[in-house]
């Protein structure tokens, strides 16, 4: 496998310091932020990832798999993080506010991903696309049952859709991109804390 002859650095990480995927990917999530997705060939990322074009092929087959990866790795830590406090036996109050809380940290803290995905997103194959969306449909069901769950408990206000209070939410969590700054008055986990109090407010009874 090839290296860097002077031993440079990708992404903030030696060369040959990270398994050969994920420095791939973050080389790729950097190229694609700075060039965009269209500007960005694979050549140059198997040369500033310090590998042969065989070595990304391995692991990827193309430069679409690499975007839809940058993805769909958030996604997963999500989904798991999610369903860890959804099936907890805290009240129905608390395991949606954790949800939600987790949803803009994990979002924030993973934002450079979040931002280049939906930007270039409609330039993934149609399968990709589809195998996107439909992930993220499941996460959005999971939190409109947990609201659901609320409004037959009498603890949530039931005269509000429980999709359309979802896609409010989601539509601010998605916005995120174009207003936090990590280096900003609040931390991710802190903006994630006030966007959960704001949900949970909203369906007060």
């Amino acid at each position: 496998m090839a290296r860097a002859a002077n031993g440079r650095t990708t992404a903030g990480t030696a060369v040959g310091a990270e398994p050969v995927p994920q420095r791939l990917l973050a080389v790729a999530t950097r190229l694609f932020a700075e060039q965009g997705f269209e500007m960005t060939s694979v050549q140059q990322i198997v040369d500033a990832a310090g590998v042969t074009k065989g070595a990304m092929y391995h692991y990827f087959g193309s430069k679409d798999d690499l975007l839809y990866e940058i993805y769909a790795r958030v996604l997963r830590v999500q989904h798991a993080r999610m369903e860890s406090a959804a099936e907890s036996d805290a009240p129905v109050q608390r395991r949606l506010h954790a949800v939600a809380a987790d949803v803009v940290a994990t979002t924030a803290a993973n934002l450079d991903d979040t931002v280049i995905f939906f930007r270039s997103m409609h330039l993934l194959h149609p399968d990709k696309q589809a195998e996107v969306r439909a992930e993220r449909r499941r996460y959005h069901e999971r939190v409109r049952e947990l609201i659901e769950e609320g409004q037959l408990a009498g603890v949530f206000r039931s005269d509000k859709s429980a999709d359309l209070v979802v896609d409010f939410f989601f539509g601010a969590v998605h916005h995120l991109g174009t207003w936090f700054r990590k280096d900003g008055k609040l931390t991710g986990e802190e903006v994630g804390e006030q966007f959960a109090d704001l949900l949970l407010a909203s369906l007060r009874p």
